[in-house]
């Protein structure tokens, strides 16, 4: 009974990814659900024994995927100081050539009027993801989280820009506002910690 439940979540898992790509390849309007039986090898009556409807299936399938980009996102950030140029450098890029078209399926997805409630509480959670991952360089960096975590948004926005749009200007004009801000940034908090914490 239970390998029966883990090959049919499993089952399930690879059918949302290959949904997910049919839809990102062919768009969300284009796709049919004989087209996304046919990625999947199964019928469209099989397709329905794992999920409702097709608004259950876009919904599970946005959700699941992009909770995988970003997980490969997180998995290149630096954790440490001194490999953030690699990143800045190489991640925008990167993003594009692996994950654009499913930035782009993602947000006709939520910000779709059916969906985007959903979008809401997926983007809750990448909040709170970033969030943590800016409490764990403050003290590698000695930047405030609260001021790390405004500065990693204005960095994945421009990496999901670029990767929907490859507007090359809006990244270059980021990126160095960015590298501005972070100087500026290490410059007030360092002059603060030499001066005991009382520089305002």
């Amino acid at each position: 009974m239970r390998a029966t439940e883990e090959q049919h979540n499993a089952r399930k898992r690879e059918m949302m990814e290959k949904c997910f790509e049919c839809y990102a390849e062919n768009g969300l309007t284009g796709t049919g659900i004989k087209a996304l039986a046919a990625a999947c090898g199964c019928t469209t009556g099989n397709l329905y024994s794992y999920f409702n409807s097709v608004d259950e299936l876009i919904i599970e399938s946005t959700a699941y995927c992009m909770e995988k980009v970003e997980d490969d996102f997180m998995e290149m950030a630096p954790t440490d100081p001194k490999d953030v140029v690699r990143f800045v450098k190489e991640v925008p890029y990167w993003t594009a050539k692996k994950h654009g078209k499913k930035y782009r399926l993602m947000y006709q997805i939520y910000t779709h009027p059916k969906y985007i409630e959903h979008g809401k509480k997926f983007f809750e959670g990448v909040n709170e993801r970033y969030t943590e991952y800016a409490k764990r360089l403050e003290p590698k960096i000695g930047i405030p989280y609260t001021v790390i975590t405004p500065l990693i948004f204005i960095f994945v926005r421009a990496c999901v820009h670029y990767a929907m749009f490859e507007d090359e200007y809006y990244l270059k004009t980021q990126m160095e506002v960015l590298k501005q801000g972070v100087a500026l940034f290490a410059d007030k908090y360092r002059s603060q910690y030499l001066n005991g914490g009382n520089e305002k």
